[in-house]
């Protein structure tokens, strides 16, 4: 019995019970699928059905607000994914008269969508031969034909993609590329794979070598930039605070209290003799306080941001003027978001 076979078998027998399994409606699998990504099915799950729920079709996404998609994404991270599965919706209805795309061809060109997205929705809502590749199939592949090239590489990309198309059961594609993701997640797990169940165990290389904690191979060419974030949380004698859109990098176009960043730590002098605190509270009278002692760490995937909250109560200004009552119902940042479990306003 080959690959594909043994693979769905298997599948049929153990795949989870997800909703996105009960439908081929192809905006709920591009759903699933753009919020899966780095994310776990465990903490992903909330959020599709909030969306769906919210959003029952690609229309409502359209016709939201970019903010309420946001908001609703809020703690899912990686907010360049709404950005983009906003942007597509609307491009979806108002271009393309609500079709949403039958072909690898045309979903790969949907803002956010790449070849595993593209492939993934192309086979199993439409059926067509395309395989997918995603972290969990390297693993699979990497282990099975114990393969060493990178995965994180142009030339690792274009073998396991190779391998893969000609892997695919071309009767079952969607079948035949739910069960390789499948089997990843959940048999040939990144630690401690249950290889004395595995319906692969006679013919893995890496099993008969004792390669799989070798297996798959990546490059380590990431590099952590550390920046230092300190945040003015304002509150005036009115309950009034001051935000602000962010408008570039991971977290554009979500709300924060007015930033200053710095390339060190500083200090509560360093802090007020900066210009753009001077400018803000120009003429105002302000108490400041350190509300965290330590910095606040979030490890993003290429940065770390070392956070500061300085609380800065003042003076009534029309300049600040966010009620603090309506502060959470902005989207922000994770970062943002634990803050304010924390701060007591009044």
């Amino acid at each position: 019995m080959n690959f594909s076979n043994l693979l769905i078998i298997w599948y049929l027998q153990n795949k989870r019970n997800l909703p996105w399994r009960k439908t081929v409606n192809p905006y709920y699998i591009w759903l699933s699928e753009i919020i899966l990504q780095q994310t776990r099915v465990d903490q992903g799950m909330a959020y599709y059905l909030r969306f769906v729920e919210k959003f029952p079709t690609v229309k409502d996404l359209a016709f939201a607000s970019e903010e309420q998609v946001l908001k609703l994404w809020q703690g899912l991270g990686y907010y360049s994914r709404a950005r983009n599965l906003h942007f597509s919706a609307n491009y979806i209805v108002h271009e393309r008269q609500g079709k949403f795309p039958t072909t690898y061809n045309e979903l790969i060109k949907l803002k956010g969508v790449g070849d595993y997205t593209a492939s993934a929705i192309a086979s199993i809502c439409f059926n067509e031969n395309t395989a997918v590749v995603d972290g969990n199939v390297y693993r699979v592949l990497a282990r099975y034909f114990g393969i060493k090239t990178p995965i994180n590489t142009t030339e690792g990309i274009k073998e396991f993609k190779k391998i893969a198309q000609e892997l695919i059961d071309v009767k079952k594609p969607g079948t035949h590329n739910q069960a390789v993701m499948e089997f990843g997640a959940r048999l040939c797990k990144p630690q401690n794979p249950d290889c004395s169940i595995c319906v692969l165990n006679n013919s893995c290389v890496a099993l008969s070598k004792n390669q799989i904690k070798e297996l798959p191979v990546k490059l380590n060419i990431t590099t952590i930039k550390k920046r230092y974030f300190n945040y003015l949380v304002i509150q005036t004698e009115d309950n009034m605070t001051k935000m602000e859109k962010r408008k570039k990098g991971v977290w554009k176009n979500l709300y924060e209290f007015p930033l200053i960043e710095t390339e060190n730590n500083i200090d509560e002098l360093q802090l007020i003799s900066h210009e753009k605190f001077t400018n803000l509270f120009e003429e105002l009278h302000v108490t400041i306080k350190l509300f965290n002692n330590e910095n606040v760490i979030h490890k993003l995937t290429h940065q770390h941001i070392y956070t500061k909250f300085w609380i800065i109560k003042t003076s009534i200004s029309i300049n600040i003027s966010h009620p603090w009552e309506t502060v959470k119902e902005y989207p922000v940042s994770t970062l943002i978001d634990n803050f304010l479990k924390l701060y007591k306003y009044n």
